[in-house]
């Protein structure tokens, strides 16, 4: 369904995010798990695509059996960094043939073998832009073509330290034809509403999906740090789970609260949509889900 329609459809929408397994045995662990997401009737669920494309394959084949296998609607990621134009016409044509209405467009990180390896598109605005000419070309089976979301940084991107940039960065996106924003994750919303004015300041007015993502872990703590540069987690959050340290289980029902509290905001608060990255994994989304008290998305839809 394309994206237009989903956001007509849903009051909020509510979607997941996969990764594509890297082994026989996480295939079949993940697809243990989709009917505890397809219980939840997500507006759509969203495939990752590695660093320099080094999950394409993987990404292509989860995006296609989750179409063909399952009820849920998948949106592949696709990044451009070391792709050719002829690549990107190629798989966009294999997304269209299996029936695949929306594509989250991003710049995508080189590995690091191959840093100088930037392709023929410098930035996710290009790419934003030759998937809109696919459709333009009457290629997409849909006559809107690919319903294209790109990404927004609410606490900065490690990369454009000048916010001023970043946002002239999300303008030319959107400028490009973007459809809708997905968020960078983020644990404060002050932040994530902030930075919706600074949006609106510059012209931006797109449907913006939040990122969610509920701490489980110490460790997960950590990597995220990591993983999601800039991202700044509260002090009251780190209290709590200073607290909970010594007892994993108690970390983790600290890590739903606050995921819960977020979204109970952020809904009460109009926003337009909650994208949760699930690392593969149903129970946690599934704890923030019944805290909410809903037990599917479609306590959202209404």
């Amino acid at each position: 369904m394309h994206i237009a329609d989903i956001f007509e459809r849903d009051r909020v929408t509510a979607s997941f995010e996969f990764f594509p397994p890297r082994t026989d045995s996480s295939w079949s662990e993940l697809f243990a798990t989709i009917a505890d997401f397809e219980n939840l009737t997500p507006s759509f669920v969203s495939v990752t695509y590695g660093a320099g494309g080094s999950t394409r394959e993987r990404t292509n084949d989860l995006v296609l059996r989750l179409k063909r296998e399952t009820a849920l609607d998948p949106v592949p990621h696709l990044t451009c960094v070391g792709h050719t134009a002829a690549e990107i016409e190629g798989l966009l044509r294999r997304y269209c043939e299996g029936g695949v209405s929306n594509i989250l467009a991003l710049r995508g990180d080189a590995p690091l073998a191959a840093v100088t390896e930037v392709g023929e598109f410098a930035h996710a605005a290009d790419l934003v832009k030759a998937i809109r000419k696919f459709g333009e070309n009457g290629s997409h089976h849909d006559r809107r073509g690919f319903g294209i979301g790109v990404a927004g940084f609410p606490e900065g991107h490690p990369d454009t330290p000048n916010t001023l940039v970043q946002m002239d960065h999300l303008k030319a996106k959107v400028d490009q034809g973007a459809d809708w924003i997905c968020s960078q994750l983020f644990f404060d919303n002050r932040a994530f509403f902030d930075w919706q004015d600074r949006c609106d300041l510059a012209g931006i007015k797109l449907p913006t999906i939040a990122g969610i993502m509920p701490i489980t872990s110490i460790a997960g703590l950590k990597r995220m740090a990591d993983l999601a540069a800039g991202v700044v987690f509260p002090a009251p959050l780190l209290r709590s789970l200073r607290r909970a340290q010594d007892d994993p289980a108690a970390v983790e029902r600290v890590g739903i609260h606050w995921a819960t509290e977020q979204c109970r905001d952020l809904i009460d608060r109009g926003v337009r949509g909650l994208h949760f990255y699930t690392l593969n994994k149903s129970a946690t989304t599934r704890g923030v889900f019944a805290s909410l008290g809903v037990r599917n998305t479609s306590g959202l839809k209404h």
